[in-house]
């Protein structure tokens, strides 16, 4: 007799949850798996750029979420939640760091500002790119700069940004509007080598 397998990569994260919230210890691997990475990423830019930190922090997110599943409502979108803990988590540490106004965003390693050509040229092109595109988004306001790296590094949709933060779609797309209005103007020197080919 063939018993039924769950296939887990199929399900929602929301699904996911709600098995493990039931009892079924398979269905965490996946949300682990898509959201590791993800999280680390995350911590890394926002906690001084420090890698082992960023490992850690990314470790007691999932650690909680293990083991206190019930944390999750799963009427919720489970993405956005999890970058609000998230960085509930990094406000926290601000606190205890009290040093807040030196947070740095970095650019992602694998961030492509051009079409991904081997050519030396843009390869030279590519990193004066993302010099030049984390100095601007340095100089945004924080409230700014993350938005627009939730939206364009971390990949959320503006509801799941406005969730995460807590404000309304409405100040997430005028933030986003401002933060990209600013760094487009910073990058259009990059503009022609980006739409070459």
């Amino acid at each position: 007799m063939k018993l039924f397998r769950k296939d887990y990569k199929t399900l929602s994260d929301e699904e996911l949850m709600r098995l493990y919230s039931k009892g079924d210890k398979a269905a965490f691997e996946p949300i682990y798996d898509r959201y590791e990475k993800f999280m680390v990423n995350f911590f890394y830019r926002k906690l001084w750029s420090d890698r082992i930190k960023a490992e850690d922090f990314a470790h007691d997110l999932f650690t909680k979420l293990i083991d206190n599943p019930e944390l999750f409502d799963t009427e919720r979108n489970f993405k956005a939640w999890l970058f609000s803990v998230a960085s509930n988590m990094c406000k926290n540490e601000y606190k205890k760091q009290e040093v807040r106004k030196n947070t740095s965003y970095d650019v992602p390693d694998h961030y492509q500002g051009t079409d991904g050509a081997d050519s030396a040229d843009k390869e030279v092109d590519k990193g004066s790119f993302n010099e030049v595109l984390k100095r601007e988004l340095d100089k945004l306001g924080d409230k700014h700069k993350e938005v627009f790296m939730m939206r364009h590094f971390d990949g959320l949709a503006l509801e799941e940004i406005a969730e995460a933060l807590d404000i309304n779609t409405g100040t997430v797309k005028s933030r986003l509007h401002h933060a990209t209005k600013t760094v487009a103007e910073k990058l259009e020197i990059f503009r022609k080598t980006l739409l070459k080919d």
